[in-house]
């Protein structure tokens, strides 16, 4: 038979235990302590009143009278029984100044020796004193009765510490029910707290909230993509490691809003946005996120919970695939021209004119040549020639002339290895992307390229025949989502905003103007580091 370990107790039953052991001994502390300083009043006020009644009749003069008398029990017997009526004490007792009683509740105990201490009375003073005498425990007062300055006689009244507990007993009933109130009542509360805890802490014991927080941080930091929480006031609750290191922030953002981190404002609007973002594509200063949103709800907003991915490479992988896409194409064009092209020449030749099919064979070829040879003799690093060649035949296509300047140089090893040629394909792919949607549809319809080194920088220039820019957008037209086209399946407003961010990351200069014949030049400066002698002998020259 398999045995059940019993589960620990939950955190809130703990915490229910807990508070009312404490409710309990406290109200338990408090009757205790109450009852004890009742008792202590009641005691004292018993003495307070049987002193006031011995002081009372010690200073009648009918008890002076009677003690004169050859008997004095026959006077004072009744005298005493009436005073022990009417101020409810449980005797009076009157007797010599020997202690012999001349009265007693007991008329059995009359002549016989007081119980008690009666020194100091016989010295003319006043007290109390707890005694066990014939009635049992009691608290009395003894005082003498002074007749021309002598003591002639004592009185003695006292309550029984019986009737005394008799008296406390009721306020004891009394604060007992006080105490059992006040036990329920904080019982209920206890419970009403408890019940809210258990709900926020989905009755797991302390063991398991610590485990749970345990594996929280681990897998918090454990997660290479960006994780961030934001409360209600979208002020950031928590940041993982990989957030950090996304947003380029440091971990006293936690307490801060979003608004005031520094982050670019179109990432800042998806954060603080109060609808759900999916897959949206965000810049920093020198990364593509992937950002997501999820606002966190339960009857009210609660927070957001923002996922992040950095898809830099993955961007960058992508330009460099659209071009070799726009390579492809352009052979599969270039291809369908040659057929088309040598069906006419096998045509002449069918048709005896070999002559006229060499010729226009010949002024094919020194033309397709005479465009490689340009691009080539131009740049000489064999990816931005790949990529203007592509993007020339792209351009044709779509019946826009793509122009590389004669004065253009840039030769195979100039740059560094801080400048990948994949940055470069990057800010030149997308500047040229741009210029050619910017042309299409003008006459003439031209994007010219220049690409050269001087003064230490790298100088890359694209201009077009389009509409150009209006100066009021100088700054805009490199912002994420900004495009005065229509907007495609892929989006737009894109391209320009990562040609500044391989800018900026390379410590560049970007800038717009209008160009010579009308349209929009783009100008990018990128700085070339000085390279080692032995560096520059073995990299420079031509191939």
């Amino acid at each position: 038979m398999r045995i059940r370990t019993p589960r620990p107790r939950s955190l809130a039953g703990q915490l229910f235990a807990m508070q009312a052991v404490l409710i309990a001994v406290l109200v338990a502390g408090y009757a205790l302590f109450t009852y004890v300083s009742d008792r202590n009043q009641a005691e004292g006020a018993a003495g307070r009143q049987a002193m006031a009644v011995a002081r009372a009749v010690a200073d009648a003069p009918s008890t002076r009278e009677a003690i004169r008398t050859s008997d004095p029990t026959a006077a004072l017997q009744p005298y005493a029984l009436h005073v022990m009526r009417d101020t409810e004490v449980d005797f009076v007792t009157i007797m010599n100044p020997r202690g012999i009683r001349w009265t007693h509740p007991n008329e059995n105990e009359i002549g016989q020796r007081f119980l008690g201490h009666i020194e100091p009375a016989l010295k003319g003073e006043s007290f109390t004193e707890t005694y066990t005498g014939t009635l049992g425990p009691s608290v009395r007062a003894v005082t003498p009765v002074e007749d021309g300055g002598k003591v002639v006689g004592l009185v003695s009244a006292g309550i029984r510490v019986e009737a005394i507990s008799e008296r406390v007993q009721g306020q004891l009933t009394a604060l007992l029910g006080v105490a059992c109130g006040a036990l329920a009542l904080g019982a209920v509360g206890t419970y009403v707290i408890n019940a809210r805890l258990r709900r926020h802490t989905h009755g797991m014991n302390a063991a398991e909230l610590s485990r749970m927080h345990d594996y929280h941080q681990a897998a918090l930091h454990a997660v290479r993509e960006g994780l961030l929480m934001l409360d209600g006031q979208y002020r950031i609750a928590l940041i993982n490691d990989g957030g950090r290191e996304l947003l380029g922030v440091t971990e006293d953002v936690v307490g801060r809003s979003v608004a005031e981190i520094g982050l670019p404002a179109p990432l800042t609007g998806a954060l603080l946005a109060s609808e759900p973002r999916v897959d949206e594509v965000h810049l920093t200063a020198d990364r593509v996120l992937v950002v997501n949103t999820s606002p966190v709800s339960g009857g009210e907003r609660r927070g957001t919970v923002v996922t992040l991915r950095d898809v830099t490479e993955l961007q960058s992988l992508m330009g460099e695939l659209d071009s070799e896409r726009g390579f492809t194409q352009a052979l599969r064009s270039q291809a369908h021209e040659a057929a088309n092209r040598l069906h006419t020449v096998v045509s002449l030749i069918e048709l005896g004119r070999a002559q006229e099919a060499v010729d226009f064979a010949t002024a094919e070829l020194e033309l397709a040549q005479a465009l490689t040879d340009q691009v080539v003799a131009a740049v000489g690093e064999p990816v931005l020639a790949a990529l203007l060649l592509g993007k020339t035949a792209q351009a044709n296509e779509r019946g826009v002339e793509l122009v590389v300047t004669q004065d253009s140089r840039l030769d195979d090893g100039l740059l560094p290895e801080s400048l990948p040629a994949r940055d470069l394909v990057t800010i030149l792919g997308n500047l040229i992307d741009n210029a050619v949607d910017a042309a299409q549809g003008s006459v003439p319809a031209r994007v010219t390229v220049s690409a050269v080194a001087e003064s230490g920088e790298l100088v890359l220039r694209v201009s077009d025949t389009g509409a150009g820019v209006d100066p009021e957008h100088a700054e805009a037209v490199f912002q994420r989502g900004f495009s005065t086209k229509p907007a495609g399946p892929g989006g737009r407003g894109l391209g320009l905003a990562l040609v500044r961010q391989a800018v900026h990351r390379h410590a560049g200069a970007l800038s717009v103007a209008e160009a010579d014949g009308g349209g929009a030049e783009f100008e990018v400066r990128l700085p070339l580091r000085e390279r080692s002698a032995a560096g520059g002998a073995a990299s420079g020259g031509r191939p």
